[in-house]
Order: C-alpha cells, then sequence, then structure tokens
C-alpha cells in the first residue's frame, strides 16, 4: 500500500511539474530574449542612434553572454538548486530592463545589456536540464517541442500585448511588459516541485540504470566529440545569418513609419512565432521516427531564401509575410538543438556544458551577425547586408548537410548508461 501511495504521489509531483514547466515557458519566453529587437527600435527612434551604433551596443551584449553561456551550463550541470538559478536570473533582466529608459550614454546602456545576456543565458540550459531531468531521454523530444510550443506561444502573447501597448503609450511601455512577464515566470517556477527533477538524468548521466551509473565524463569530451564541434559550427554559421535579420527588418519598418515602427516589429514577431508554433509540435512528435537531419536541414533551407526575398521589396505586408518564413526556420531549429546535442552527449553526465556550448556558438554567430549588417548597411544599405546573410546562411547549410551525422539512429537500440557513455566516447574520437 505504501508503494502505491509512494507511486501516485511521484505521479502526482511529475504532473505538476508538467504543468508548471508549461506556465514557465510561456511566461519566460519574452523574458529569456530580453529586449531583443525592441532594443534596436527603441535606440532608432527615441535615442536618435544609427545602426553602427545600435550594432555595437547589440554585439556587446551579444559577446556578454558568449561569455556566459558555457560557465552557465557547467553551473547548471553542478548544481541543485536549479529552481533558484532562474529565480534570481529572471529578477536581473526584469531590473536590467526596467532602468533602461533611464539610462542616458552609450556605456550605460551598453553595461546594462551586457549584465541582462550575461545572466540571461542561463535560461536555456536551465529549462533543458530541468525537462531532462523530469521525463527522461526518451521522452525528451516529446518535452521539448511542449516547451518550444509555450515559448512561441509566449512570445506571440508578449509581442501583441507590446505592439498594442505601444502604439498607444510609446516604445517604453515594453520595458514594464518583461517585467510583468518575469513576475508570473517567478509564480510559474516556484509552482514546480523540486522532487520531481532527477538530477543525476537533469546532466545527462542515467536514464533509468541507476546501477551502470558512471561519473561524468572530463570536459575534454566537449573538444574530442567530433560531431558536436560540427554541429556547434553549423550553429555560428545559423546565427550569424539570422540573428540580425529581424532587427534590419525593424529598422526598414521603423524608418517608414516612426510612430509604427514597434508595432510594426510586434506584428513581425507574432507572425513569426505563430508558425513557431506548430513547427515545435512537429518536431516534438515526428524527431525520434524521422531523425533530426532532415527536420533540421529543413529548416536551415529557409535561412538563405528568406534573406534573399527581403530584398524584394520594402512593402510592409512583404516584409511581414516573408518574416512567417522565419517561424519555420527557427522554429525547426529551437525544438532540434537541444535534441541532438542531448543525444551526443547521452551517459557523459555533461549535457548542459555542452548546451551551453553550443548556446557560446550561436552568440558568437549572433555577435557578427549585428556587427556585419550594421556596417553594410551604413556603406552599401539594406539589400546589400541582407544578401549578405543569405551567402552566410547558404554556407552553413551545406556544411550541416554533407558533413554532420544523423544522431538519433545511434540511440534506437536500448543501453546502458555504461554503454551510451562508451559509445559516445567512441564517436568522439572518430
Amino acid at each position: 500500500m505504501a508503494t502505491a501511495e509512494a507511486r501516485g504521489a511521484s505521479t502526482t509531483r511529475v504532473g505538476r511539474a508538467r504543468r508548471a514547466l508549461d506556465a514557465l515557458n510561456f511566461f519566460l519566453a519574452d523574458v529569456r530574449g530580453g529586449l531583443g529587437p525592441y532594443l534596436a527600435i527603441y535606440l532608432l527612434t527615441v535615442r536618435d542612434w544609427n545602426e553602427a551604433e545600435i550594432g555595437i551596443v547589440m554585439s556587446i551584449s551579444a559577446i556578454a553572454g558568449i561569455l556566459a553561456e558555457t560557465p552557465g551550463g557547467a553551473l547548471i550541470d553542478a548544481i541543485r538548486a536549479k529552481r533558484t538559478v532562474v529565480v534570481l536570473a529572471a529578477l536581473v533582466v526584469t531590473a536590467g530592463s526596467l532602468l533602461l529608459p533611464f539610462l542616458s550614454t552609450f556605456l550605460a546602456v551598453a553595461v546594462s545589456q551586457a549584465t541582462v545576456s550575461a545572466v540571461g543565458s542561463i535560461f536555456g540550459p536551465a529549462i533543458a536540464a530541468i525537462s531532462l531531468g523530469i521525463v527522461g531521454h526518451a521522452h525528451f523530444a516529446r518535452r521539448t517541442g511542449r516547451n518550444e510550443a509555450f515559448n512561441h506561444s509566449g512570445n506571440a502573447f508578449a509581442a501583441a500585448v507590446a505592439g498594442g501597448a505601444a502604439y498607444v503609450w510609446g516604445p517604453t511601455v515594453v520595458f514594464f511588459l518583461i517585467a510583468a512577464m518575469a513576475t508570473a515566470s517567478l509564480i510559474s517556477v516556484l509552482m514546480l516541485p523540486a522532487a520531481a527533477i532527477d538530477y543525476d538524468r537533469a546532466r545527462g548521466l542515467h536514464d533509468g540504470a541507476p546501477e551502470d551509473v558512471e561519473q561524468p565524463s572530463g570536459f575534454q569530451v566537449l573538444l574530442t566529440c567530433r560531431p558536436l564541434l560540427l554541429f556547434a559550427a553549423c550553429a555560428v554559421l545559423f546565427h550569424f545569418a539570422n540573428a540580425a535579420m529581424l532587427p534590419l527588418v525593424g529598422q526598414k519598418l521603423a524608418l517608414q513609419d516612426r510612430n509604427l515602427g514597434t508595432s510594426l516589429m510586434s506584428a513581425c514577431i507574432v507572425a513569426a512565432q505563430i508558425i513557431m508554433v506548430p513547427m515545435a509540435i512537429l518536431v516534438g512528435r515526428k524527431a525520434n521516427r524521422w531523425g533530426r537531419k532532415p527536420l533540421f536541414l529543413a529548416g536551415f533551407l529557409i535561412l538563405p531564401i528568406r534573406g534573399v526575398l527581403y530584398t524584394f521589396s520594402d512593402d510592409p505586408y512583404w516584409l511581414l509575410s516573408v518574416q512567417l518564413l522565419d517561424g519555420v526556420g527557427a522554429g525547426l531549429y529551437g525544438a532540434l538543438f537541444p535534441l541532438i546535442v542531448a543525444d551526443l552527449m547521452e551517459g557523459t553526465g555533461r549535457f548542459n556544458v555542452a548546451l551551453g556550448a553550443v548556446m557560446t556558438a550561436q552568440g558568437i554567430g549572433a555577435s557578427l551577425s549585428t556587427t556585419l549588417a550594421g556596417l553594410i548597411v551604413v556603406k552599401a544599405g539594406y539589400s546589400a547586408a541582407f544578401l549578405a546573410l543569405a551567402a552566410i546562411a547558404g554556407t552553413g547549410l551545406a556544411l550541416f548537410w554533407l558533413a554532420m551525422p544523423e544522431t538519433w539512429r545511434l540511440n534506437e537500440e536500448p543501453a546502458t548508461v555504461k554503454g551510451a557513455q562508451k559509445a559516445n566516447l567512441a564517436r568522439a574520437a572518430e
């Protein structure tokens, strides 16, 4: 009887944890990205900064995130108080957003956004770790798809509210919206039962065979796993091509109508986020059946097409239509990249630090993207910048297609953790 009651209590905890994860992903969606493209519009229309200055401050912010990603992943691997880390990070992001309207110098804005970016880098590994710790590797694809679906729904909701509020009160209102979403995310994470998280499984160790659990692999696994290095290179190129596209579109829209710039940017974000929801659900349901690579290739292919299409017209309706494609590409990428890293790191105990390393790679690409795009716009115009980004995307697509192996079929046969770890280390040496 006691055993049955314990099982029932465990099932209840897991159910509560999954619902809390849904709410956390929804409300944390807008907080994770900070001000994002809204920062570019605010600095362009309210502060009268030029595109090069905007690109530099966004790159400083991105570099701070880069420096924090891998240590942040290592922290999530090592620490048990994962919920507390999420709470503290959300508070810092909120404070940084609320302070921005009161900061008047380039240095102050750069420092505040660098701090927000560095602290916000903890959210991705933390959510992935909590999810893996609750559901395990076999169900991680479905859980990740669900996480991303709620994340994109939250982004669409926040962008829609921001668009309407900015039209009435101006672009500064976005800062207060992020604070409100952060408060709701704090409540959500506190509702998540700590007992529902298996902390060894959350770092990529055992998955149902505790008697075979070994100590985590050394950090050298990050440098010796060839598929992980290839995937990181593809992540650099994807974000090099992708990160600057939406801010550039926002700037084009704002230059046409400064009063509607933030509202039109919100429409762009809502359009993409709505498409991302079914893409995330598709990954959750089909990634284990179809494999990761075909879906990832489809998402990557969209990126160069989108870059070229942006050059065809400055009409707001055309730009909004093209932005729908971002929902396909980024939606597939966002749901797949933690799955690929989890596949490669299963049994090593280094899942979160590897995830942080790949996110570092993403940050490198993003920081290069905004700086290069801003400089190209100043020298040659928006169309030249979009075409350059499209060419970079095409290079990344070719690399992933030709060099990256399928990761999921490596885990099709049941294996103990020891076997999985040996398989990963053997694969790393290839």
